[in-house]
């Protein structure tokens, strides 16, 4: 017996930072989407934890007990006095270290599929616990659809969008850390007060009318100078999809991965077509949300 679950890829289309905290973390004001970029992570019982991935770039996913899935069966098992003995099998669709939450969304996946084959019984409110124990994305990567992150980005307020947004999305040739680029962020914000984080209501607006126009002038990333310094190649990747026609462009999350708006599903297929012949990108996919958080698709 075994269950898998479909786990999407999430866009930010407002990532407002403030200053460091005592603890490291940052306050944020983080709007996700989900969007339909999908990993699915299928658990079976087996003697042991194991970790195995296949998949675009899985060759870079750890498969200790630090990746997210891994410690994420090791928690829910905790919890209920058993032993986290089963084989996670990951199938990545996601970009790898591109800043689309593709770890956050495999630790979800892994959580939902552990607790449906343990029947486990767990509550949406305990599975969002744990998931905040794992990550600050990881929560979001269970709920889906469209949120308003605070605190370092775990507590969630579901958002309203009235129509489906399309979107582009160009793979670096290379990955970003995320810690990294948290870190240039707070070196260069060195000498000025860093403003609390607080979310556009203009944002809020635009994806609840499900307006394209309107969310492309309100869109943002506090991340993206950061990202930037730490990989100045990714100014090419946005011009470029400027340049074909995108309503919007900035760095995803942390970055490297950048991500476009587009007004429909045709002038994204031309994005992407520009962005994959402009040579500043090593591969580009296209994608719309939001979708659902982690779901089970086979299995228990």
């Amino acid at each position: 017996m075994s269950v898998t679950v479909r786990v999407p890829a999430k866009v930010n289309v407002q990532l407002a930072v403030g200053a460091a905290r005592a603890d490291g973390f940052h306050d944020l004001a983080n709007v996700f989407l989900a969007v339909g970029l999908h990993d699915e992570v299928t658990v079976t019982p087996a003697d042991e934890l194991r970790i195995t991935c296949s998949g675009p770039d899985s060759d870079q996913v750890p498969l200790d007990r630090t990746n997210l899935a891994a410690r994420a069966a090791i928690a829910l098992a905790g919890r209920r006095g058993l032993d986290p003995a089963v084989h996670v099998h990951i199938t990545k669709d996601i970009p790898v270290a591109g800043g689309m939450a593709g770890g956050s969304a495999d630790g979800a996946g892994a959580l939902v599929a552990c607790d449906a084959l343990w029947g486990a019984d767990a509550s949406r409110e305990e599975l969002l616990d744990i998931c905040a124990e794992l990550g600050s994305d990881v929560p979001f990567s269970l709920v889906g659809g469209a949120a308003l992150g605070t605190g370092r980005g775990e507590k969630l307020r579901t958002l309203e969008v009235g129509a489906t947004f399309h979107w582009v999305f160009a793979m670096a040739g290379r990955g970003l850390s995320t810690p990294a680029v948290f870190r240039e962020f707070d070196r260069l914000a060195q000498g000025r007060d860093v403003p609390e984080p607080v979310v556009s209501q203009e944002l809020l607006d635009a994806l609840a009318k499900g307006d394209p126009d309107a969310l492309a002038a309100a869109v943002s990333n506090d991340l993206q100078p950061a990202a930037l310094s730490l990989f100045p190649e990714l100014a090419g990747t946005l011009a470029a999809g400027r340049s074909a026609g995108a309503l919007a462009a900035l760095v995803s999350g942390s970055g490297p991965t950048t991500a476009f708006l587009a007004r429909d599903a045709g002038s994204a297929a031309k994005v992407a077509a520009a962005l994959g012949a402009s040579g500043t990108c090593r591969t580009v996919r296209t994608a719309a949300g939001p979708v659902p958080g982690a779901t089970v698709v086979a299995g228990a």
